[in-house]
């Protein structure tokens, strides 16, 4: 099948996969029906692959309505996008409206064109919310960013409409219950921390802790009980290892650019798990 190179991710996302393709698509099985990724995020591995048939999902609802929003609505949203400004003062006002009353009256498209501006503007392409689920990167101060990225967006948008690619904002667990024996899953949950300061789950209200990764173990083992194939990125931390024991599990190497803190960053082990 012959892909479109302009289908890349259009946003930055804590734990992106671009650099990690090679070893994740060395794992991929040749053959599949359907395609399941229940926490895309920036869709690295989904616009890499491009499958003809999948189920994608997020738990972040502002995310999942960026992507309905570009395949649905492509058009408005670029004027929209058009409208920013690339000021410290401006990006504190369109980050600061999820914390006012009208925050509940912008329609889907002004969501959309919010987050993906904020993302181009704060600090290191950071998405980061609070416990009360607004969002708070500082602003980025950078000179030239990329807001209306518009090959990509109607790249994206072409390939949305053009396959069976359905759009969920649920939980994880509830959207694998629909996986059949000839699905494949790819799952990239929020990362088990290496230490106790390096824990980051703030793109989605409420973050992930030692029991989130447990009941995702035990859907894995689920998965594979019922024989559908699995691959899962995650930290190469003991506990993890621990958990996935019984699996298949491969180190790889990846370079981390999104810490507050400029000398932790840099490449750091992970691991690459599956049950074929």
């Amino acid at each position: 099948m012959v892909k479109n190179k302009l289908v890349v991710p259009f946003l930055k996302w804590v734990g992106g996969k671009r650099q990690l393709m090679p070893a994740i698509m060395e794992l991929v099985p040749k053959e599949m029906t359907t395609y399941f990724e229940p926490f895309v995020g920036g869709g690295a591995v989904l616009f890499h692959l491009q499958p003809k048939t999948a189920v994608v999902n997020d738990f972040n609802t502002e995310l999942i309505n960026v992507y309905r929003v570009v395949k649905t609505n492509v058009d408005e949203l670029i004027v929209d996008l058009r409208k920013h400004l690339n000021e410290e003062t401006y990006f504190y006002q369109i980050r600061g409206l999820d914390r006012t009353p009208e925050f509940k009256f912008l329609t889907d498209v002004e969501r959309a064109s919010r987050i993906i501006y904020l993302n181009k503007t704060c600090f290191n392409g950071l998405y980061r919310v609070n416990q009360a689920g607004e969002f708070n990167a500082p602003f980025g101060k950078y000179k030239t960013p990329n807001i209306v990225n518009e090959p990509t967006l109607r790249a994206v948008h072409q390939y949305l409409n053009a396959h069976d690619i359905e759009l969920l904002n649920t939980d994880y667990a509830t959207v694998l219950q629909r996986a059949s024996k000839n699905s494949f899953v790819y799952l990239d949950p929020p990362y088990y921390p290496l230490t106790p300061s390096a824990n980051f789950t703030g793109y989605v209200q409420g973050g992930w802790d030692e029991q989130d990764q447990i009941r995702l173990r035990q859907t894995c083992d689920e998965l594979h009980q019922r024989g559908i194939k699995f691959l899962q990125s995650n930290s190469a931390s003991n506990f993890i290892k621990e958990q996935y024991g019984h699996y298949t599990v491969s180190m790889v190497k990846a370079i981390r650019s999104i810490n507050s803190n400029g000398e932790k960053r840099g490449e750091i082990d992970e691991v690459l798990i599956r049950n074929y």
